[in-house]
C-alpha cells in the first residue's frame, strides 16, 4: 500500500472515530511504527490532523453541526444498549435530566413509548421533540441561546433556569472519561459548565458513554469522576479499570 493510500484510510478512520493510535495502525497496515509516525507527521503538516501521544486526533474543520450529525449515526447499537441500561435506573415520578448527547436521543426513543409517569428535564431539542409526543411524560425544556451544533442550549440563560431544579437522576454525556486520572472532560467549556452544575444539584448522576471514550480526554475538565455515581457503557471494562473505578466509589454498569 502506498503512503497516499494509508493517508486516505487514516483520515477515513479519524472522520469515523475521532482518533487513531499508532499501534493499531501498524497492525492494520502491516508497517513499522516509524512509518506510521511519518504518515501522521505528513498529515499534520497538511493541517488534516493533530498528533498526540501515541496517535492523532481529528481537527474540527467542519461546522460543529456536521460533527453532531455524524455522531448520531455512529455506534448506534452501543448507544441503544446504554439507553436500555439507563432507563432501568429510572423510577416512575422521578425527575430525570437528559443532557445534550446522542445517547439521550436513544433514551428518548424508549421513553416516547412508555406509560410510566416520568418527569423529564432536558436542554436538547431532539429529546424535546420526541417526548412531547407522549402525554404521560411531564416535560420541562430549558431554552436559551441555541448552541453551535444547533441541537440544544448551554448558555447563561439556560444555566440559570436549569439550576432551579433538583433532578433525582442526571444522565450526562462526556467526550472523555479517564478513570486513572479521575477526570471527566467535554469538548466545550459551556457544555462542561452545565454538566458540572447538574452533577452538583442532582441526587444522583451517571455518565453515559461508549466504551471507546474510556481512557480518553477532551479539552475541558468539568468534574472529577468520583463526583458521579456511575458510568453506563455498552461493554465490560478491563478489570484494572473496574477496580480503579470501585476505589473511587464509582459504579460501572455494563449493558452487555
Amino acid at each position: 500500500m502506498f503512503p497516499e493510500e494509508r493517508h486516505a484510510k487514516i483520515l477515513e478512520m479519524l472522520a469515523r472515530d475521532g482518533k487513531v493510535l499508532v499501534k493499531e495502525l501498524t497492525e492494520i497496515f502491516g508497517v513499522t511504527e516509524d512509518s506510521i509516525r511519518k504518515d501522521l507527521s505528513s498529515l499534520e503538516l497538511d493541517g488534516k490532523l493533530k498528533r498526540t501521544y501515541g496517535g492523532a486526533v481529528s481537527i474540527e474543520e467542519k461546522l460543529q453541526m456536521t460533527e453532531a450529525n455524524r455522531r448520531r449515526v455512529s455506534d448506534v447499537e452501543a448507544k441503544r444498549k446504554i439507553a436500555i441500561a439507563a432507563v432501568k435506573l429510572m423510577q416512575p415520578q422521578d425527575l430525570i435530566f437528559l443532557d445534550i448527547s446522542t445517547i439521550s436521543i436513544a433514551i428518548a426513543q424508549i421513553l416516547e413509548k412508555t406509560d410510566a409517569g416520568y418527569k423529564i428535564l432536558t436542554n436538547m431539542v431532539d429529546v424535546l421533540v420526541m417526548l412531547a409526543r407522549n402525554p404521560k411524560i411531564d416535560l420541562f425544556f430549558a431554552g436559551g441561546q441555541v448552541n453551535q451544533s444547533r441541537d440544544g442550549f448551554s448558555d447563561v440563560l439556560n444555566l440559570e433556569f436549569i439550576s432551579r431544579f433538583r433532578p433525582d437522576i442526571s444522565f450526562l454525556g462526556a467526550f472523555g472519561v479517564d478513570i486513572k486520572k479521575n477526570s471527566l472532560t467535554s469538548r466545550s467549556a459551556a457544555g462542561g459548565v452545565h454538566k458540572a452544575r447538574m452533577i452538583d444539584i442532582s441526587k444522583s448522576s451517571y455518565i453515559i458513554a461508549e466504551s471507546r471514550k474510556i481512557g480518553t480526554e477532551s479539552i475541558y475538565r468539568f468534574a472529577a469522576l468520583d463526583k458521579v455515581d456511575g458510568i453506563i457503557t455498552e461493554s465490560a471494562l478491563p478489570e484494572n479499570l473496574t477496580t480503579a473505578a470501585q476505589k473511587l466509589g464509582v459504579r460501572i454498569i455494563s449493558a452487555e
